[in-house]
């Protein structure tokens, strides 16, 4: 029997700079089969979609007990290493964290991402010290449980894009370097696309470094050249099967017609994914 601890020990290593672990990100249980069914290591969820899914706003507006009865159906529900976007942690304090942290272990993951504020870009990103702290509270939780949690320390300058530009790269390298410190495996860098600037970040940041994803942005190979650990594609999956059925309901209540469910996945192939 596998158990958490082989799960956290297996997601670690998955980790290999210019090897990507590359995650097709789920947002309830039927997209997390699917993810693995495709053959994917681990199953990571987004945010965004789990909040839009359970009738929330992304932005630190779903309730925490919300988000982790998602956390522990979908890792019940998949035999891979599950990691769990818990956006900010959940909690206004540090010790909040540590408890928000204490109940996704409880839940069965084995990583989570911990971002130091997008909020959708309304509220200002944490100061390094307190998100520092933030980080040392998820560290010291997940290790007071024997599970070793692998903390993604999510850092956002460029997705927020605020500022002097020229400031967002010293300023990542500063934030990722304490973060590290204070106890992160790895260092999620969202809104980085270019290759010379993803680089800078892998030489710079002595952690394993995940960036996001989309269309037009370089492929993972392109990626892993440049030394990156990770490539996730965050809520873009749940946008894009949200496009499918606005495109269908548009022409079923406009033409009548049918053909966005043209490429629909075969009714038995996707039930037999939930008979085990």
């Amino acid at each position: 029997m596998t158990t958490q601890q082989d799960k956290a020990a297996a997601f670690r290593a998955l980790h290999t700079p210019g090897s990507p672990l590359a995650l097709a990100n789920a947002w309830d249980v039927a997209s997390a089969r699917v993810v693995e069914a495709a053959g994917a290591p681990a199953v990571a969820t987004t945010s965004a979609g789990v909040a839009w899914g359970l009738g929330a706003p992304d932005g630190d507006k779903l309730d925490r007990d919300s988000a982790i009865d998602l956390i522990a159906r979908i890792a019940a529900a998949v035999e891979v290493p599950v990691t769990a976007d818990i956006e900010s942690g959940f909690a206004e304090t540090a010790d909040g964290v540590g408890d928000t942290i204490g109940k996704v272990i409880e839940a069965g993951a084995v990583g989570v991402n911990l971002e130091d504020g997008w909020h959708g870009g309304s509220a200002p990103q944490r100061t390094i010290d307190d998100a520092s702290a933030r980080i040392a509270a998820a560290r010291a939780a997940a290790d007071a449980s024997g599970v070793a949690l692998f903390v993604n320390a999510r850092v956002d300058n460029f997705l927020r894009r605020q500022g002097d530009p020229s400031s967002w790269l010293p300023d990542v390298l500063a934030r990722a370097k304490s973060y590290v410190d204070a106890g992160a495996d790895g260092v999620f860098v969202p809104g980085v696309v270019d290759l010379e600037t993803a680089r800078a970040l892998v030489d710079g940041i002595d952690a394993p470094v995940n960036v996001l994803a989309w269309p037009g942005a370089p492929t993972v190979p392109e990626f892993a050249e440049a030394g990156v650990a990770r490539v996730s594609v965050g809520s873009w999956i749940a946008q894009a099967a949200y496009a499918v059925a606005a495109r269908a309901a548009e022409e079923l209540h406009s033409t009548g017609g049918y053909g966005p469910l043209a490429d629909a996945t075969d009714y038995g192939t996707l039930n037999s994914l939930f008979g085990r």
